[in-house]
């Protein structure tokens, strides 16, 4: 029996492509094994899945001055030699990485004894993670076309990504029995990403009292960033996080208001469903969210707003164009050319474990 390693970690995106896999690998006989951080997101996601999970220890590998720079490296000097054990003991076929600060030393180990790494890269430029692994990698798979110049010629392919199953398999009947709305207003699915959103939070929650004269609104809010006040709103519903119901709520929601993930936009934009996307300030990361958003605005799916141009009215106004020109969305994401990346990815992975 072929054994794969999967890795990736820090938030959902890094996660749920990996899942999406799983199916597919138990079906080709794989064992699977999962390496992620020692209490991270990955960890109870993939625990969820049944899937043997080993953690290690992991540090962020920052671009900006900060105190725990002078400590990280130690962690993840740590983690390669904790790795390295695993692999060793593992002694799996191929990893495949889906990105991540844990998944470097992951691949450096496997590097160190040979086995072969397919790498997943999101968004349009690949991050700081993977620019460190993409040397080591076999393959590269990617999302945009765009993202081949930024790759070594030979090594990219793209994929687009792994889109799990199930999330095309909901019931709008079942979200609405499961929250408790009905079927008389249409819905806004508000996504901050799994780490929650503080910004996209609070102008969504201000906006409110307007949003809910013609809309119902289900907040997926992040941990940590419920509003008591808020518990009995009529036609409003806030979670921390959803997974079981996820599919369901995508099929019940008529707009969408979502940061700009690759992950999240692609699992979107799949299910067609006309959406909002908020990316994440350049301030605040290396700027791959509004990359990807402009280049799902360019191709009609998708309104943007820029975060330094969030504010209840500017929210309010996307919201009333989009649900207005609903149909227009709609037919250019059914009509994009997407791909179903999970056939693509497992034939490769088939490829290195031949």
């Amino acid at each position: 029996m072929k054994h794969i390693v999967l890795t990736g970690g820090g938030t959902a995106g890094h996660v749920t492509p990996n899942i999406a896999l799983i199916p597919g690998l138990k079906e080709m006989g794989y064992q699977i094994s999962y390496i992620g951080s020692y209490n991270g997101i990955e960890k109870t996601l993939i625990e969820a899945e049944g899937i043997p999970y080993y953690g290690i220890s992991t540090g962020k590998l920052r671009r900006y001055l900060d105190l725990k720079n002078l400590s990280d490296p130690f962690r993840v000097i740590k983690g390669i030699s904790e790795a390295k054990k695993l692999m060793k003991e593992l002694k799996p076929d191929i990893v495949f990485s889906k990105g991540g600060f844990v998944a470097v030393p992951v691949v450096l180990a496997a590097k160190s004894r040979k086995i072969p790494v397919i790498i997943h890269e999101s968004d349009m430029t690949p991050g700081l993670a993977n620019k460190i692994c993409i040397p080591y990698a076999a393959r590269v798979c990617c999302n945009f076309p765009e993202t081949l110049q930024n790759l070594p010629e030979g090594k990219a392919v793209v994929t687009g990504t792994p889109i799990r199953k199930e999330l095309r398999e909901g019931d709008a009947g079942k979200g609405r029995d499961f929250t408790g709305l009905n079927s008389d207003k249409p819905v806004i699915l508000v996504m901050g990403g799994s780490l929650g959103s503080v910004n996209v939070n609070n102008h969504v929650r201000e906006a409110l009292p307007e949003l809910l004269k013609q809309y119902q609104v289900v907040h997926l809010c992040g941990k940590g960033n419920l509003d008591p006040a808020l518990d009995h709103t009529d036609g409003y519903r806030q979670y921390e996080y959803i997974k079981e119901e996820l599919p369901d709520l995508f099929a019940m929601a008529d707009l969408i208001i979502s940061r700009a993930g690759a992950n999240a936009i692609c699992e979107i934009s799949s299910l067609s469903i006309p959406n909002l996307l908020i990316p994440l300030s350049a301030n605040a990361s290396r700027g791959d969210q509004i990359l990807n958003a402009r280049s799902f605005e360019k191709q009609g799916y998708s309104e943007v707003i820029e975060e330094e141009n969030l504010t209840k009215e500017t929210l309010l106004a996307a919201v009333q164009k989009l649900y207005e020109n609903r149909d227009r969305y709609i037919t250019a994401m059914k009509n994009s050319q997407h791909t179903d990346a999970i056939p693509v990815i497992l034939s490769l992975i088939k490829e290195y474990t031949a």
